[in-house]
């Protein structure tokens, strides 16, 4: 899973290929989920959820697992790598990885996925609220044994 998801996001991020259909990146579960008000932090309840990745090398779609129809779209402005902080020493590095936004019905969203992990960043629109939805990577159980569950990868 980990060099499929690693082949797969280096095709995405390499930008070099035409393709015309979505290919799967990768599958992520959902890990938190937090709405930021002013300087107040409050952890949004929730549900186990998986997420599965697919990209053409311009855009990427993000479907909850089982529903692929419904999906949110967004346009790769950056694929260049993603800043983050290295544990214990706080500086920080860039590591492969895309970013993305989505702009629907007065909703921007943010997309920052890497092999590891998949941030997004919601701004509703006329509202002083931002929501945060962190997910991790994971190899999805086939959909027979156990739907919508998920396993965490192992790094």
């Amino acid at each position: 899973m980990i060099r499929c998801l690693t082949m797969a996001l280096s095709l995405v991020l390499s930008g070099t290929s035409a393709a015309v259909e979505f290919k799967h990146v990768g599958d992520f579960l959902l890990q938190a989920h937090f709405k930021l008000t002013g300087d107040k932090v409050t952890p949004i309840p929730m549900k186990p959820l998986a997420f599965r990745v697919y990209s053409d090398g311009v855009q990427i779609k993000v479907a909850a697992e089982g529903d692929d129809e419904s999906h949110t779209t967004y346009k790769i402005y950056r694929s260049d790598g993603i800043g983050r902080q290295r544990a214990g020493r706080g500086a920080l590095e860039v590591i492969p990885g895309l970013q993305a936004t989505s702009q629907t019905g007065g909703i921007l969203r943010h997309l920052r996925l890497s092999r590891e992990t998949m941030t997004i960043t919601t701004f509703p629109g006329v509202s002083d609220q931002t929501i945060i939805s962190h997910a991790i990577a994971a190899e999805l159980k086939p959909a027979a044994t156990s739907p919508r569950v998920a396993e965490p990868t192992k790094p």
